[in-house]
């Protein structure tokens, strides 16, 4: 498994990172086979593991934790914040004082005394940047963060928290993790050469679009039905859309370009992110063993110009299909942000 450096850190991660979201109740419930999961990615070759507080609630994280007991070590270990954790208003978001209780709750979670790469979730237009990176800094200069990142941040807040960081001197963050496949292409446009302006890592997520591009989304099939952590997300899988049914046009070309070429679809879908200049990492995220078997191949994949050329082709460079698929719409363009 190839390694490669975290923006201007100096500390090597592989290139695909395994993405802890669905273990537990919202994929697969099974802690045994989620142990084994683990396992087998860190035998091959996976450094980099990646989960957050809210994934079900909290025990994807216990999972995780159990998991690489013994290998800690050799794991370089990122979890997020931001989101709801509880009926308690102030049990969430991006301020000092859910940070400071977030971080502990994570590390018990965990089992550790330090995490790796610690991200805000989602960005928080009701809280200052300035709040948010204060509070991480002080994480980090008490030893129990190493560094920061920021998840789904649009290019104009990603350059807002490098700035606030320089003018205030605090801990910069590092990298950026988006959502981004060959059907999900709007970081193309904005995030990912703002991040490599800022010498920012991106690590990616959802290579497969939700699953779009597993294979099981095939026209002239029975389509699958979405597991729990994606029925919340209806919009995306509803195909009484018309945005979803030229999804699944997409995906069927994707389909049969990856079998004139001699790969499987999850292959080339996760070959796709490795190959932007920009990304470090990409994230993947098998609900179950047999899963992370379809998804390890594609580390050793490179796909050919004229490949790349034809995805552009089914779906235009910077562009998504379903907006839905962005996981977050800068505020200042939302409809009620511009009127007057």
């Amino acid at each position: 498994m190839e390694h490669r450096l975290l923006g201007r850190t100096g500390l090597s991660v592989s290139k695909m990172c395994l993405g802890a979201m669905m273990f537990g109740p919202w994929g697969n419930p099974d802690h045994d086979e989620a142990t084994r999961t683990i396992h087998r990615a860190l035998d091959a070759g996976i450094n980099f593991v990646d989960t957050a507080d809210v994934y079900s609630h909290g025990e994807s994280e216990e999972i995780v934790g159990r998991a690489i007991k013994g290998r800690r070590d050799n794991v370089v270990l990122a979890t997020k914040f931001h989101n709801s954790m509880g009926d308690d208003p102030n049990q969430r978001g991006n301020s000092r004082r859910w940070i400071m209780r977030a971080v502990e709750d994570s590390l018990r979670r965990l089992g550790t005394d330090y995490i790796d790469l610690y991200q805000v979730h989602r960005p928080s237009p009701d809280t200052d940047i300035e709040e948010t990176l204060g509070a991480l800094t002080d994480l980090v200069r008490q030893g129990k963060v190493r560094y920061l990142g920021s998840s789904t941040f649009p290019g104009s807040q990603i350059v807002e928290a490098q700035w606030a960081a320089h003018d205030r001197h605090l801990e910069r963050l590092v990298c950026e993790q988006a959502p981004y496949s060959a059907l999900v292409r709007g970081i193309e446009a904005d995030v990912l050469p703002t991040a490599a302006r800022h010498g920012m890592g991106v690590i990616t997520y959802s290579p497969l679009a939700g699953g779009w591009l597993s294979g099981r989304w095939r026209q002239g099939t029975d389509l699958p039905t979405p597991s729990p952590a994606r029925q919340r997300l209806a919009d995306r899988f509803d195909m009484s859309l018309p945005v979803n049914q030229r999804k699944l046009e997409a995906a069927e070309a994707l389909a049969h370009l990856a079998e004139d070429n001699g790969m499987t679809l999850i292959e080339m879908a996760i070959a796709f992110a490795l190959n932007h200049p920009a990304v470090v990492s990409v994230l993947i995220g098998p609900r179950t063993l047999d899963h992370l078997e379809t998804q390890l191949p594609a580390a050793e994949v490179t796909l050919d110009p004229a490949v790349l050329d034809r995805i552009d082709e089914i779906v235009a460079p910077g562009t998504v299909i379903n907006p839905a698929d962005s996981s977050f719409v800068n505020p200042a363009l939302e409809p009620a942000a511009r009127r007057r």
